[in-house]
């Protein structure tokens, strides 16, 4: 048997191994909601830019998504706190509001 402090030790290290691929959702959803909200069109003919928009504000969403339904895995909820998806489901809101007014 494992005594309690063992299965805390281990819960750690899960955590941490649980963390990157958050961190690296939240961080891919951060640059492109920069991008999504730095790119300024020339005019209103300039369609690569407002293409540029829509594919930076997809990505974002998308991001968030996958962190939203990461965070769902039953061994993902007993190791990490729900506000660990916070950021990124953050930055989805944002990258939409910008794709709905603009993109």
């Amino acid at each position: 048997m494992t005594s309690s402090r063992e299965a805390e030790d281990d819960r750690g290290c899960l955590r941490l191994v649980l963390a990157v691929p958050l961190l690296l959702l939240t961080l891919f959803a951060a640059y492109f909601c920069w991008t999504a909200l730095t790119i300024r069109p020339a005019g209103t003919w300039d369609e690569d830019a407002y293409g540029g928009i829509t594919l930076s504000c997809a990505l974002t969403v998308g991001a968030a998504a996958v962190t939203a339904g990461f965070q769902w895995l039953p061994s993902v909820r007993r190791v990490l706190p729900w506000w660990g998806a916070g950021p990124a489901l953050l930055l989805g809101v944002v990258a939409g509001l910008r794709w709905m007014n603009g993109g």
